[in-house]
């Protein structure tokens, strides 16, 4: 088997269970040299557990790879630092940050508390930007240094927050966030050398077995194991892939899709009177696309856009 990843030092936060520890596995199968990061807390953020990222390593080392453990929490300024710098020292270069690491603290908005809130946005955005930050000041760095970069950003989006999932406004807002700044990222990063992607998993692990009915098939089973996530940031991870920047993958044991971002809709002239509008908006509604779904199909029901007044 060819092994796209020979010789490239990545991280991959959030890596001690679920999808982290399938992209972990997976890129140390194909050569890669893997910090894993992890604090091992529960799935709404809380508590410690260093554990499942040891067991990651000793798995990766047991097959023959290359593998450390960080403990670092990722929103951490100070602690992001430290995890690019690990990689660095330990095995001498940087090439890949898989931005992996999240939590849950799912509540409707009527009820959601501020700390629900930040903690949410915090893992998850603020988890993305910091490793994303040290990370591309090395390869900025590396590049002005006149040294070859052939960098990796991979962050993790969700149809949570490119379509929408009632109960979910703090995590949705985050994927949403993540989905923008990998595009924004690309475009600054791409003179460095250095590619910005996202992936969209549909998989069920223990952060989203309480969101969606269980599986009642072996078949069905089969098509939401986390391990059909690894294969697309394995390649988005490897020298193949330095032609592909900006873009989110859906990705699933059922597809793998290209979500298409915002786009402009119908439009017509501007309206300086609005007791004109009703009839100008009903217009525009009804040639709109509608919003998607969580399976990113056109759809209608209670609560969103419609096409008609």
């Amino acid at each position: 088997m060819a092994r796209l990843c020979e010789g490239r030092v990545c991280i991959v936060t959030g890596a001690g269970r679920g999808i982290g520890r399938e992209h972990a596995l997976m890129l140390a199968e194909h050569g890669a040299k893997v910090v894993v990061n992890d604090l091992g807390a529960n799935t709404d953020g809380t508590g410690a557990d260093a554990s499942p990222a040891a067991q990651t390593v000793a798995d990766i080392v047991a097959m023959g790879g290359e593998a450390v453990v960080n403990g670092d929490d990722v929103s951490d300024w100070e602690g992001a630092q430290r995890l690019v710098n690990q990689a660095v020292e330990t095995f001498g270069d940087l090439h890949v940050v898989v931005a992996n690491a999240g939590i849950l603290r799912d509540r409707m908005l009527t009820n959601m508390t501020e700390g629900e809130w930040d903690a949410v946005i915090r893992v998850h955005l603020k988890g993305t930007f910091a490793p994303t930050r040290w990370a591309a000041a090395y390869w900025r760095d590396q590049a002005k240094a006149g040294r070859p970069v052939d960098g990796r950003i991979i962050t993790t989006t969700s149809v949570s927050g490119t379509y929408g999932n009632p109960g979910q406004t703090n995590y949705g807002a985050a994927k949403a966030g993540i989905a923008s700044f990998t595009i924004i990222a690309a475009q600054e990063l791409h003179r460095y050398g250095v590619t910005v992607n996202s992936v969209s998993p549909g998989a069920l692990t223990r952060m989203t077995e309480g969101l969606a009915s269980a599986p009642q098939t072996d078949e069905e089973k089969a098509t939401r194991d986390p391990r059909w996530i690894a294969p697309i940031v394995t390649w988005l991870a490897s020298a193949e892939s330095r032609g592909v920047t900006g873009r989110v993958f859906q990705v699933s044991g059922r597809e793998l899709a290209i979500s298409e971002g915002w786009h402009r809709g119908p439009a017509v002239a501007p309206v300086d009177d609005p007791t004109a509008l009703r009839d100008v908006v009903a217009d525009l509604m009804g040639r709109a696309r509608l919003n998607a779904d969580m399976r990113g199909n056109d759809a209608e029901g209670p609560g969103r856009p419609s096409r008609t007044i």
